[in-house]
C-alpha cells in the first residue's frame, strides 16, 4: 500500500501505478523556501492545488525555480490541518481526459501550510516573518469573489469589516484586513516592493483586491493606526502592484470513482472529508485538462518564470488584454453557460453538468447565451479566439462525462456571479443601444435563478439550495410568491430586477424586466413547468 507522504516517494511502486513523482529535491526546496520565501498563496482549495501549485512544480522540475509556494487559508483552517499536514503538503492530481484516461501526478511544490489567523501567535508571527522577507515577490489569492467583499447587498460595510477598521491591524479577522496588516508589516520593515495577485474567477479581480486593501488602509489611517507613508507606498504601482488575471480550469468536487480507482491502485487514505465549514475536499484533486491563466505582467519585485513554461496555459500580457480575455470568458464563453446549467440542473434533478449536456434544450440554452447573445458584444482579446473558446467549452469541456461536476457546486454563491456573468452583457447592450426584444437565453437564465430560489424542483418537491451569502435576503424578497400560483408574483420581482448591485443595471427600465417576470410566471405554474417553459421558448 502507498501513502501520500514525502518519505514514501522513493518507491518505484508510484511509477508502476502510472503516477508521476516530483523530479526535484523536496527537502532542499522546503529549506530554501523557509529561508528566502518568494511566493505565498491565500486560499488553499482545489484550484490552487490542481493548477497553481502544479505550475510551480513545473518550474521546479525545469530548474526555473528553487523555492516552492507557502499556502495559507483565511477561511477554513481544517483544510490545512486535515488535508495538507497529514500528507506532507502534497496533493495527488488526477487529470480527467475526455476519453476517460486518467493522468496522475504527485504535486509537492507547497513547502508549508499555515492558518492565516491573527489570533494564533505562532501562525501570525510566521506570516509576518514571510512578509518581512525581501525575497518575497508575490502574494496570490483564490479566496472566491466574496472573500474580497467588505459590504453586504445593501452596500453598507459589514460588521466584520467595521470592527477591523475600528480595532486596527493587531488582530484582523476579515481576509482583506489580514493581508493589509501583513502588507503593513512589510512596509515597516524596509518597504520592499511586491505584488498582490488575485487569481480568482471574477471580473477585474485585481481591482477588487486593490479596492478592499485601500479601503481598510484608509480607515486605519483615519483611526490613527498607520501613517500617510503606508498609504503612499500602497498606491505606488512601482512598489505594490495589483495585477489583473483570468483563470480557467474546472476543478470539481472529489469524485467517488476517482477515489475508488486510487484505492484499487493501493493508495491509502484517499477518502474526502467535510470540514466544519462545509468544505468537501480530499487528499486528491480531480480536474479537467484544459487550463488558462492570463496575467498582467506587473511584478515590481520579480515573478515566477511563467514565460518559459511551454504548454502551461499561462499568458503574460498587459491589463487591457487580461480584461478583454476575462470578459470574454466570464461574461460570454464559459461562466454564463455554467450558471444557466447550474440552476436548471438543480431544478431538473441532474446529477452532473455532463448529463445536462445530453438535454437538447439545455444545449440550445447555453448556445443561445454564448453564441447568439454574448459573442456580438464581446471583444476579441487577441490571444484567445472567443468563438473557438466557446466551441471547446460546448463541444468538449462541458460534455466531458469524466468530469464529475455537479449543478449544485456551480450554483454556489450565484448572487455574487450574476452581476458579471449576465450584467456585463446587459450593460454592453444598453451602452451600444442594442435591442433586447429578441434576447431569450439570458432572460431564461435569470428567471430560472429566481425559480431556483423558491427551493422547489420541477416535480414540486422541496429542494436543498447551495450556499450563498445573500440567500436569506433573496428568498425573503420572494416569500410572497407561491408555487403553482403565477398571479402571486405581482410586483414581488421588482425590488430584485431594479437592483443594480445584482444586475449591473435597473432591468425594470428595459424590456428585460417584463420578459423575466413573464418567464418566471411560466416557470412557477406547477410541476413540469420548467421543462415546458424551456421547450416553449427553445424548441
Amino acid at each position: 500500500m502507498l501513502v501520500l507522504q514525502t518519505k514514501s516517494l522513493s518507491s518505484s511502486e508510484w511509477s508502476e501505478k502510472g503516477i508521476k513523482t516530483p523530479k526535484f529535491d523536496i527537502e532542499a526546496m522546503c529549506a530554501k523556501t523557509h529561508e528566502a520565501p518568494e511566493w505565498i498563496h491565500f486560499g488553499a482549495g482545489n484550484i490552487f492545488r490542481g493548477f497553481i501549485a502544479e505550475l510551480q512544480q513545473r518550474l521546479l522540475e525545469a530548474g526555473l525555480a528553487e523555492t516552492g509556494i507557502i499556502a495559507a487559508d483565511t477561511f477554513d483552517y481544517e483544510i490545512i490541518d486535515r488535508i495538507y499536514k497529514p500528507y506532507d503538503n502534497m496533493t495527488l492530481l488526477v487529470l480527467m481526459n475526455h476519453d476517460g484516461r486518467l493522468d496522475k501526478k504527485l504535486v509537492a511544490s507547497v513547502s508549508e501550510a499555515l492558518h492565516a489567523d491573527a489570533s494564533d501567535a505562532a501562525y501570525w508571527n510566521r506570516l509576518k516573518e514571510i512578509f518581512r522577507a525581501p525575497s518575497l515577490k508575490m502574494a496570490s489569492f483564490t479566496i472566491t469573489e466574496k472573500g474580497y467583499s467588505l459590504r453586504g447587498m445593501d452596500g453598507n460595510l459589514s460588521a466584520l469589516a467595521l470592527a477591523d477598521m475600528k480595532n486596527g491591524p493587531e488582530k484582523p479577522v476579515h481576509a482583506m484586513s489580514v493581508v493589509t496588516a501583513l502588507a503593513l508589516e512589510r512596509y515597516k520593515n524596509g518597504a520592499v516592493p511586491f505584488a498582490f495577485v488575485s487569481m480568482d474567477n471574477c471580473s477585474h479581480n485585481g481591482e477588487k483586491l486593490q479596492a478592499a486593501v485601500f479601503e481598510i488602509a484608509d480607515a486605519w489611517l483615519k483611526n490613527g493606526f498607520v501613517d500617510a507613508g503606508f498609504i503612499a507606498w500602497l498606491h505606488d504601482e512601482k512598489k505594490v502592484s495589483f495585477p489583473w488575471s483570468m483563470i480557467d480550469k474546472i476543478t470539481p468536487r472529489p469524485a467517488q470513482a476517482v477515489q475508488q480507482q486510487l484505492e484499487a491502485d493501493g493508495i491509502q487514505d484517499m477518502a474526502p472529508i467535510t470540514t466544519g465549514r462545509n468544505t468537501f475536499i480530499a487528499p486528491f484533486v480531480n480536474a479537467e485538462v484544459p487550463q488558462y491563466l492570463v496575467i498582467e505582467d506587473s511584478f515590481p519585485n520579480g515573478r515566477p518564470a511563467f514565460d518559459k513554461l511551454e504548454g502551461s496555459g499561462v499568458y503574460l500580457t498587459d491589463r487591457n488584454t487580461v480584461n478583454r480575455t476575462e470578459q470574454m470568458k466570464v461574461t460570454t464563453c464559459l461562466n454564463p453557460l455554467h450558471t444557466a446549467l447550474a440552476v436548471y440542473g438543480c431544478l431538473l434533478g441532474a446529477s452532473s453538468i455532463a448529463e445536462e449536456m445530453q438535454n437538447p434544450l439545455l444545449v440550445k440554452l447555453v448556445r443561445t447565451i454564448g453564441y447568439d447573445e454574448g459573442l456580438p458584444v464581446v471583444v476579441n482579446p487577441g490571444i484567445l479566439n472567443p468563438k473557438a473558446f466557446i466551441d471547446e467549452v460546448v463541444e468538449k469541456r462541458l460534455p466531458n462525462p469524466f468530469i464529475p461536476d455537479t449543478p449544485q457546486r456551480i450554483a454556489t454563491d450565484t448572487s455574487q456571479k450574476v452581476p458579471v456573468r449576465y450584467g456585463e452583457t446587459i450593460k454592453s447592450y444598453i451602452r451600444e443601444g442594442r435591442s433586447f426584444d429578441a434576447m431569450k437565453g439570458i432572460p431564461l437564465a435569470i428567471a430560472g435563478w429566481f425559480r431556483y430560489l423558491l427551493a422547489i424542483d420541477d416535480e414540486g418537491n422541496e429542494m436543498k439550495l447551495s450556499s450563498d451569502p445573500l440567500l436569506t435576503q433573496l428568498q425573503g424578497s420572494l416569500s410572497a410568491v407561491e408555487f403553482g400560483k403565477p398571479d402571486s408574483v405581482a410586483a414581488n420581482l421588482e425590488p430584485l430586477l431594479s437592483n443594480e448591485a445584482l444586475f449591473g443595471a435597473d432591468l425594470t427600465k428595459t424590456v428585460l424586466g417584463s420578459t423575466i417576470t413573464s418567464l418566471f410566471k411560466e416557470l412557477i405554474a406547477g410541476p413540469g413547468a420548467v421543462k415546458a417553459t424551456l421547450a416553449r421558448h427553445l424548441s
